[in-house]
């Protein structure tokens, strides 16, 4: 059964050589383990652009409409009932994943990143509601809990966005590998 859904805004484009533009698209509402954030900051990662132009069409193609962007910072707005983390109102985050199947031997070892069930922010399929995933170029998007980070309140939040990206690329090994001062 498919979640319902609402309108969001966003910023896609059809093609590799478009611009993007402002469309609408739909986001499912919030299920159970789900929070809905309001985004106000999606940084720009270079990632974006490769996945907008194609570039990497050899191992990761683009699915067309595309809307990209994965170093979101915003105020969460509904949670599921079974959320326990996240309230309205607390700042979040959300960086390249919004999703795995969380029963594999990676995803139990904390390794989601490396799940074959793995959904990324934008361009993976959609398991939810069809089609792909749409990323942070947008006003709002609904991530399982799992996935969200809280963002302390006085953190800039313009200055946090990258920070799910190029600050988790650097920090992720560090933290798995028990990297101290010194």
């Amino acid at each position: 059964m498919h979640p319902t859904t609402y309108n969001a805004k966003a910023y896609s484009t059809p093609s590799a050589t478009s611009p993007l533009a402002s469309t609408a698209i739909k986001r499912r509402d919030p299920t159970d383990r789900d929070v809905q954030i309001e985004i106000l900051f999606c940084g720009i990662c270079h990632s974006d652009l490769h996945s907008v132009r194609n570039e990497w069409s050899e191992f990761m193609p683009t699915n067309y409409p595309i809307v990209p962007g994965h170093e979101i910072v915003g105020r969460v707005t509904k949670v599921g009932s079974a959320v326990t983390k996240y309230k309205p109102g607390d700042l979040a985050a959300v960086g390249c994943m919004v999703d795995s199947d969380g029963t594999c031997s990676q995803c139990k070892a904390g390794l989601e990143q490396f799940c074959p069930n793995m959904i990324l922010t934008f361009n993976s399929p959609d398991k939810h509601v069809g089609g792909v995933t749409y990323g942070g170029y947008s006003d709002s998007i609904v991530v399982d809990e799992h996935f969200v980070l809280r963002v302390p309140s006085n953190l800039n939040l313009a200055g946090a966005a990258p920070l799910l990206c190029a600050g988790i690329t650097t920090y992720s090994p560090m933290h798995h590998w028990g990297v101290t001062k010194g």
